[in-house]
C-alpha cells in the first residue's frame, strides 16, 4: 500500500478542523459601537440600519448604510455595519474591504480588528488574519466584553496549532483566563496536544471528552485520527464502528473507517469508498483514497480513470501526477508515463517517487542518459535497491560506459537475492559478454 501514508495525511486536515471555531464562527448581530466610537452620536441613518441587521434584514440595512457612508465615507462605525452586512451575505471581498476600512478610520476598534481577522481565517489567509486578531487582544473590547476578547484568543489558537503548537496552547490558556472552559477547549487542547506530538496526552484528553459524551463526533474522529498516526488499526477500527452505531451517516468517521480498513489489508475497504465517492462524487480527498485503493486492489485502469479527473481538476498537483505515473507504467504505458513522471518532477525536483517513476520510464523508453539523470536525483531521497542498480547496470550498459555497468550489474546481483531471475540471468551474460571486451 504504497499511496496509503498519503491517504492518511488528507485525513489529517479533516480530523483536527472539525471544531475551527476560526473558520465557522458565527457572529451576535452587532448591538454596540465598535470600541472608540461610543461617545459619538448615532445617526438616524445608521440606527435604522443596525436594528435592520438585528432582525437580519440586510437589503434594507443595506441602503441605509450605502446612503450614509456616500456621504460620511470615514464613519468607522457605519463602515463597520457595512462590512458585517457585505459578510453576512458571504459577499467576502467586499466585507474585507469594508472592515479594512473600519480599522483604517478607527484602529482602536475591537470589533473591526476581531470581524477582520475572523473573515480573513474562513479564507485561509492565516497571515493576515493573525495580525488582525493580536490585534484585537491588546485592545479594550468594551461593551463586547471579555467574552469577544476569549473568542479572539481561541481563534489565535486554532490558526497557531499547526505550525506553532506551543503558542496555540498559550493562546488557549489566555482565553480560558479570561471565560469558562467549553468542551470545546477541551477538543482543541487534545488536538494541539496531538499536534505537538504529546499523544499520550492528546489520547487521554479525547478519552476524557468521549467518557462525559461517547457520541462527540469530533472527539471520536480525532482519537481515531492518533490512533491511526499511532498504526493501532485495530484499536481504531474498534472505536470507529462503535462511533458509527451512534452516527451511521458522519462522512468523516466513514472515511476514517475506510481508511483504517484499506491500512488491514481487508476487502471491506473497496467497497465501503465505492459508496463513499458515489455519495460524495465532487470530494477530491474520497476520490484519492478510492483510487488508491482501487490501485491496491490491482485495478489499475479503474483507479487512473479517477486520477484523470482529479487531475482535470489540479493538473499541476506532483501528487497526483505520480499517482497517475504509476498507473500508466502499470498498464505499460511507457511513453504516457514518461511524459507525466517528467512533468511531476518538473513541478516538484524533491518528489523521490517522481524520479524513481520517471527512471523506469525513462528505460522502458530507451531514454539512458535521462535513466542515469532520474536515478541520480532519485538518491539524494532514497537508497538504492536492487531494482535501481539494474536500472543503473542497464543505463551505463547503453550508454557504453562498460565500467559502470559492471560495477552496478554486481551490486544488482549482491542485492536481488533471487528476487528476479529473469533479470539476473540477464545481468551474468552481460557480465560475461562485457567481460570479454
Amino acid at each position: 500500500m504504497h499511496r496509503f501514508a498519503f491517504f492518511v495525511l488528507l485525513l489529517a486536515s479533516a480530523a483536527v478542523c472539525i471544531a475551527c471555531s476560526a473558520q465557522n464562527s458565527e457572529k451576535p448581530a452587532p448591538k454596540t459601537a465598535p470600541t472608540g466610537a461610543a461617545a459619538q452620536p448615532v445617526s438616524d441613518d445608521v440606527a435604522e440600519a443596525e436594528a435592520a441587521i438585528a432582525k437580519s434584514d440586510w437589503k434594507a440595512a443595506e441602503a441605509k448604510l450605502d446612503t450614509w457612508l456616500a456621504a460620511h465615507p470615514a464613519d468607522a462605525r457605519a463602515l463597520f455595519d457595512a462590512g458585517y452586512v457585505a459578510d453576512a451575505q458571504n459577499r467576502l471581498e467586499a466585507a474585507e474591504g469594508l472592515y479594512r476600512r473600519a480599522v483604517e478610520a478607527n484602529p482602536q476598534s475591537f470589533e473591526a480588528h476581531v470581524e477582520l481577522g475572523m473573515l480573513l481565517a474562513r479564507q485561509n489567509k492565516f497571515s493576515d488574519a493573525r495580525r488582525e486578531l493580536e490585534a484585537a487582544t491588546q485592545l479594550d473590547p468594551g461593551e463586547a466584553g471579555a467574552s469577544a476578547k476569549a473568542r479572539a484568543w481561541r481563534a489565535l489558537a486554532e490558526i497557531d496549532r499547526t505550525d506553532d503548537p506551543a503558542k496555540a496552547s498559550g493562546d488557549l490558556i489566555e482565553a480560558l483566563k479570561i471565560s469558562p472552559e467549553s468542551p470545546a477547549d477541551t477538543l482543541l487542547a487534545a488536538e494541539i496536544a496531538a499536534q505537538a506530538g504529546q499523544f499520550d496526552a492528546a489520547e487521554q484528553t479525547y478519552r476524557h471528552i468521549l467518557a462525559k459524551d461517547p457520541k462527540s463526533a469530533a472527539a471520536n474522529a480525532g482519537l481515531a485520527h492518533l490512533l491511526i498516526a499511532r498504526k493501532k488499526y485495530p484499536e481504531a477500527e474498534t472505536l470507529l464502528r462503535a462511533a458509527l452505531e451512534q452516527t451511521p451517516e458522519d462522512t468523516a468517521l466513514t472515511t476514517q473507517l475506510g481508511t483504517v480498513l484499506a491500512a488491514e489489508d481487508k476487502a471491506e475497504a473497496l467497497p465501503l469508498f465505492e459508496k463513499l465517492h458515489e455519495t460524495h462524487p465532487k470530494d477530491a480527498a474520497i476520490t484519492r483514497m478510492l483510487a488508491a485503493v482501487l490501485d491496491d486492489a490491482g485495478d489499475a485502469a479503474g483507479s487512473d480513470k479517477l486520477y484523470i479527473l482529479l487531475l482535470a481538476a489540479s493538473p499541476d498537483d506532483p501528487a497526483l501526477l505520480v499517482a497517475h505515473g504509476e498507473n500508466l507504467i502499470r498498464q505499460m504505458k511507457y511513453a504516457e508515463a514518461y511524459a507525466t513522471f517528467n512533468k511531476a518532477t518538473q513541478l516538484d525536483a524533491n518528489n523521490a517517487d517522481g524520479w524513481s517513476g520517471l527512471a523506469f520510464a525513462a528505460s522502458n523508453t530507451n531514454r539512458p542518459a535521462v535513466t542515469v539523470h532520474a536515478l541520480t536525483m532519485r538518491s539524494k531521497f532514497l537508497p538504492e535497491i536492487a531494482s535501481t542498480y539494474y536500472l543503473w547496470a542497464t543505463a551505463y550498459d547503453a550508454l557504453h560506459d562498460k565500467a559502470q555497468a559492471m560495477t552496478y550489474y554486481h551490486h544488482f546481483l549482491d542485492s536481488s537475492a533471487g528476487k528476479f531471475p529473469d533479470q539476473e540471468r540477464e545481468a551474468r551474460q552481460r557480465l560475461m559478454v562485457l567481460g570479454k571486451k
